[in-house]
């Protein structure tokens, strides 16, 4: 049987954002499998994912990354290529492919040119800067620039310019909200999560992170809705649960929150968030009976 991964499993094992994930996604850079609101991936989704990772070290954009995998897709005659099984080069100014066939040469598919020695080739035309960015540009762009708390407000404007262009680009409009969130623009971030809700009502980031901004703001009913309906979507999303659990113990639910932080713990169960958790917890069990006062036992219970 196939093994899949969860998105949180990927993120761990290849070191990439949630962000990222989902954007070359988006892409169809990867094709995970879509079930209980989840996304699933096999391994030659993370073969791909490693080939993507070496491409943006090298500053290639996704984008051009996604037009080059296109065109060699109407090469090959099949538009059902995976990456995984395609070997791409770059030097950073130059995508070079690798055919699956043994006999097909190399080529650079956006100029359609062969290239006979890759790393000491020689550009065949200089790539001339685009007028305007596109949404795929400024997205990037915005990316490169949130991963800076000097830079937040460039990242923010550029999220803003990728939603102009593609309205309804949902992971854009997370994105533009969060950069917003951190900039303490608390009215204008829960206007793109309300607004990415509206578009995609199954996305559970979206749900998580109106709820976040809700909770932020004092609404602590309404965003126990939103984290509720976040949990609903994706039932293993543990920071939905903890934040659900802070919200719940600000509504005085004691037994809500405990449940909650018991699911973090289960999903999460290593990091100083978890220690936190662990600590939360003992304030709503009780000792065990079955324990002697003042003497620890090497047993434990699994919750």
């Amino acid at each position: 049987m196939e093994h899949l991964y969860t998105r949180n499993e990927v993120e761990r094992m290849m070191g990439v954002s949630r962000r990222e994930l989902d954007y070359w996604t988006r892409l169809h850079l990867v094709l995970p499998r879509a079930r209980w609101g989840e996304r699933f991936f096999n391994f030659s989704d993370l073969v791909a994912l490693e080939t993507i990772k070496r491409l943006a070290a090298r500053k290639v954009p996704a984008s051009r990354i996604r037009r080059a995998v296109t065109i060699l897709q109407t090469e090959l005659g099949s538009a059902q290529t995976p990456l995984s099984k395609l070997r791409i080069s770059t030097n950073g100014r130059q995508v070079v492919v690798y055919p699956p066939q043994e006999t097909a040469r190399p080529f650079e598919p956006l100029t359609g040119q062969f290239v006979l020695n890759f790393e000491t080739a020689e550009l065949a035309r200089k790539v001339h800067a685009m007028a305007s960015r596109s949404a795929e540009e400024w997205f990037e762009f915005g990316m490169m620039c949130d991963s800076d708390s000097d830079s937040l407000d460039q990242a923010a404007e550029a999220y803003g310019r990728a939603v102009e262009a593609a309205p309804d680009w949902v992971e854009a409009r997370i994105n533009l909200g969060t950069a917003l969130y951190q900039l303490g623009r608390m009215a204008e971030a829960h206007e793109q999560f309300s607004i990415s809700v509206e578009y995609e009502p199954e996305n559970a980031l979206a749900e998580f992170n109106l709820g976040c901004v809700l909770e932020q703001v004092g609404k602590t009913a309404d965003a126990i809705l939103h984290l509720s309906r976040a949990i609903e979507l994706a039932p293993t999303l543990a920071d939905a649960h903890l934040n659900l659990a802070l919200a719940y113990e600000k509504s005085g639910q004691g037994q809500n929150a405990l449940q909650h932080l018991t699911q973090y713990v289960r999903y999460e169960p290593n990091g100083p968030w978890a220690e936190f958790a662990r600590a939360r917890i003992t304030r709503y069990r009780p000792p065990s009976p079955s324990s002697p006062s003042g003497k620890l036992t090497p047993f434990r219970r699994i919750y």
